[in-house]
């Protein structure tokens, strides 16, 4: 199975999702690295992702090709992340044909009507990966 973790910015939370996968799921599973910026990618890859491309090609060219994409939900967004997310690499995600695990953090003025914002991101990290987890 090949999971792909799209993150930008300073890449934190794509870090954070990146080590607990690695600590939860089973050592062959392939974790992608994919960064709006070379930033975020490095992170990912020092976090222990197999693999790391950045930038909007590498983001459409990948989508496509997972079993599973991470990230939050701003990673559907079009010019989300302080414009670092573009339109095409949204609809490519949003298009793809992998399951979508996305964290409902409210940094893109998208509010989710159910979604828990009381909670902090280790929980939300913990309760995707419970989700992943389920999926095999």
């Amino acid at each position: 199975m090949r999971i792909a973790v799209i993150d930008g910015q300073g890449g934190g939370i794509g870090k954070a999702i990146v080590e607990k996968l690695r600590r939860e799921l089973p050592e062959d599973m392939e974790i992608i690295a994919l960064g709006t910026n070379a930033l975020a990618t490095s992170f990912m890859l020092k976090a222990g992702a197999n693999e790391g491309a950045t930038g909007e090609n590498a983001i459409v060219f990948n989508a496509g090709k997972v079993d599973i994409i991470m990230g939050t939900v701003a990673i559907i967004a079009a010019n989300s992340m302080l414009g670092e997310l573009t339109p095409v690499m949204a609809k490519a995600i949003a298009e793809s044909p992998a399951k979508k695990v996305l964290l409902p953090l409210n940094r893109c003025n998208i509010d989710i009507v159910g979604a828990d914002k009381s909670q902090p991101l280790p929980h939300l990290i913990d309760s995707a990966i419970q989700n992943i987890k389920a999926l095999f």
